[in-house]
């Protein structure tokens, strides 16, 4: 009766690409065309933080970039599916501003393609929280929405409520080093107990300078956290 069901509802309201609008096989899925478009990030990439190396480079099984083999990268791991450029940005830039939520399901979907090689064991997953003004002001937290479906997936706890989060203005044009002042001391968790002795995934619209992950990293681990990992949409790359 429920495969009937669906069966009726697609002939009604046929799949389509969230991009182009296209015909495809289920609903959230992208068309081979647009998919073709992204960014995808794969391997050579940093075994650590997951920043994409040049597709020629043979680094071995777990290469590390200069900022991961210096130690900067105090996260367990991070991963991004896609680099932010103009085509991941027309995604997810309506998604985050202009309550364009159809582009939730390829998102996370994504996220979670992104995150298979590490065979991560998860006891929470976390949304980075939004200030309550800001919230108030969007109307949702996106990072919210992309990890239900991938606490869904790990079988995890999706925690909205142990971390709070301090308003301050937009970081925009800032440097690295003035993101991490500016998200300095943003974050409190306020629920030590759910936190203690826990493996965390964070998750995320779009990694910049990975100022936002490293900061909730680091209150995390004061409360107690065993191990803290990361994953993005996309991530905006720089040349190192």
């Amino acid at each position: 009766m429920v495969n009937l069901f669906k069966s009726f509802l697609d002939f009604i309201y046929p799949p389509l690409c969230p991009v182009c609008g296209d015909n495809v096989e289920s609903y959230g899925n992208l068309c081979s065309k647009c998919w073709a478009k992204f960014n995808w990030i794969s391997n050579p990439k940093c075994f650590k933080c997951g920043y994409p190396f040049p597709a020629d480079l043979d680094l071995g099984p777990t290469p590390l970039c200069p900022h991961c083999a210096s130690g900067e990268c105090e996260l367990d791991f991070i991963r991004s599916a896609c680099v932010y450029d103009d085509v991941s940005k027309n995604i997810m830039l309506p998604f985050k501003h202009a309550s364009q939520l159809k582009y939730q399901t390829l998102m996370s979907r994504a996220m979670i393609n992104c995150v298979r090689d590490l065979n991560l064991d998860v006891d929470i997953v976390m949304p980075v929280p939004l200030a309550y003004k800001r919230l108030f002001k969007r109307g949702y937290n996106q990072a919210t929405l992309l990890a239900r479906p991938i606490a869904k997936h790990f079988n995890a706890d999706l925690d909205v409520d142990s971390v709070s989060r301090e308003y301050r203005n937009d970081m925009g044009h800032k440097t690295t080093k003035q993101r991490r002042e500016n998200v300095h001391g943003v974050f409190k968790v306020i629920n030590k107990n759910k936190i203690a002795g826990k493996k965390i995934l964070l998750v995320d619209d779009v990694m910049t300078s990975g100022a936002t992950f490293y900061e909730l990293n680091r209150v995390l681990r004061k409360a107690g956290a065993s191990a803290v990992y990361a994953v993005s949409f996309c991530r905006v790359v720089h040349a190192i």
